[in-house]
């Protein structure tokens, strides 16, 4: 004999109130007294009662679930940032879906189709690119997508970075504070917004001194690369004294290689100076110079104006850049005239 269907009038009927108030109990971002909670859901749990989530997002048109996908999940900036996200969605009544995807436009059309088949609400792009056929369909369907930690020139699409290019500017004004002549720069992927842009503000910062790079290479936000280029740079002519890199993962390996394969110090003979400030940069190991991305703000501004289109807001198109700050440790050397451990 088949098992008899539980419904959630059965459980409005054990729990002794009406069927609305156990929709309302099982209605992802509607609120309850914690009371009434505790009451239906001991009910339905007594009678083996499960929500049928499907039929509710077919009669709502809103299944209260964002998809992300991530590129460098690898990065120590990006689990820390997903925590964050997942607990600020899930505050907002939403659940979150994340597919990992290299930046290929094949690979994120197929992700991209997966979670539109999921009936998601949004889609948060971290760190990937997506390309002008897909923004087109995404704007003619008016499926809300924000960009977290990368910028497209698109005007159609919203974003919400740090402020890189400042980020790079103070880094650069930092190490000629401290008196280093043969600054070099282990840049992040070059097609990637955060990359450019870091990379172009320590130029110019530098610039703006009369002073000039002695090394650059671009390591693709990639540990192995970031290594190889830190060899590439001490076996060369001109040794480094201080070096710049485009983010903190890189940074740990750079800073490894110094130590291991060079026998140098850091700071003494060599500053080194991330970028991100995840909390691996704390460790006594490493403690490192770097500089903060504003992750709790990214994520609060990046929900508030997915939330927003959800609503149905597309006209406001917004490109967030929000503040970061040097953060000093003692991986780089400290200038003799230094106000406070932010720059």
């Amino acid at each position: 004999m088949a098992k008899k269907s539980i419904r959630a009038a059965d459980v409005a009927k054990r729990a002794g109130v009406s069927q609305p108030t156990v929709s309302r109990v099982f209605g992802v971002g509607t609120k309850v007294s914690k009371k009434l909670e505790l009451k239906v859901k001991t009910a339905a749990a007594e009678l083996g009662y499960r929500p049928n989530t499907l039929a509710r997002t077919l009669a709502t048109g809103c299944s209260k679930t964002i998809g992300l996908i991530v590129s460098f999940l690898e990065n120590p900036f990006y689990p820390e940032a997903l925590e964050k996200l997942s607990l600020v969605l899930n505050e907002s009544g939403y659940h979150i879906l994340i597919f990992m995807a290299a930046n290929q436009a094949e690979e994120i059309d197929t992700i991209v189709e997966d979670l539109l088949d999921n009936q998601v609400d949004g889609i948060i792009f971290a760190s990937v690119g997506i390309s002008n056929t897909l923004t087109d369909r995404l704007v003619k369907e008016n499926i809300p997508l924000v960009l977290f930690n990368r910028g497209q020139d698109d005007p159609r699409l919203s974003s919400v970075t740090s402020a890189n290019f400042e980020g790079g500017r103070t880094v650069a004004q930092f190490l000629l504070a401290g008196g280093h002549q043969r600054i070099a720069h282990i840049s992040g992927w070059q097609g990637s917004s955060t990359g450019r842009d870091r990379q172009a503000g320590f130029i110019k910062g530098l610039k703006d001194a009369g002073q000039e790079l002695i090394g650059c290479i671009d390591s693709r936000f990639r540990r192995s690369l970031a290594a190889e280029a830190t060899r590439r740079l001490f076996l060369g002519e001109i040794i480094p004294d201080a070096i710049f890199v485009g983010n903190d993962h890189m940074a740990f390996a750079v800073m490894e290689t110094i130590r291991t394969e060079f026998g140098l110090r850091i700071p003494e003979d060599v500053s080194v100076v991330g970028y991100d400030d995840v909390s691996m940069s704390e460790w006594p190991s490493f403690n490192l110079t770097t500089i903060r991305q504003p992750a709790n703000r990214m994520v609060e501004e990046t929900v508030k104006m997915l939330l927003s289109m959800i609503d149905g807001d597309f006209l406001t198109v917004q490109k967030l850049e929000i503040d970061a700050s040097l953060q000093v440790r003692g991986s780089a050397r400290i200038p003799e005239e230094w106000p406070n451990e932010e720059f």
